[in-house]
């Protein structure tokens, strides 16, 4: 048996494994309101973290990425290991990172424009998830090979 995972799982596992240490790292500082976590002089992740619009109706927006990136974690593990689930777990994977990006890039979006404030680790966040994005676009889009018989 060969457990050898293709390239592109493999980036996945690592991109959402980053994307999910980075949420649990920024849901820290959030609930410790420890300004000291925040890396000093690169950017101002302090003043992102704690501005309106770190949180989505009371939850803050480092909790609901950490429980996307498991959630793709888990569907890349799944998929991968069942093939008759592997086309519908690439289709939820595609429609969470789609949705993860546009939210990533509007959210850079209030980072630069209403901000005028940038966090390193929103930003790592935003790479992770347009990263699983391309990978999820590329898996879809690349030729299936037939079933042997």
């Amino acid at each position: 048996m060969n457990n050898k995972q293709p390239p592109a799982v493999v980036i996945t596992y690592i991109a959402a494994t980053i994307g999910l240490a980075d949420s649990i790292y920024l849901t820290i500082i959030k609930f410790t309101e420890n300004k000291n976590l925040c890396i000093q002089g690169v950017g101002d992740c302090w003043s992102v973290n704690n501005s309106v619009y770190s949180e989505f109706y009371g939850i803050p927006i480092s909790i609901l990425g950490a429980a996307a990136y498991l959630t793709i974690l888990l569907l890349t593990f799944v998929g991968s290991r069942n093939h008759s689930l592997k086309e519908t777990t690439h289709l939820i994977t595609f429609g969470m990172t789609l949705a993860g990006s546009l939210y990533s890039v509007y959210l850079t979006y209030l980072e630069v424009a209403v901000l005028k404030a940038i966090c390193p680790f929103c930003v790592l966040s935003a790479i992770a998830m347009l990263t699983l994005f391309a990978i999820t676009c590329a898996r879809l889009l690349k030729p299936q090979a037939e079933p042997k018989p």
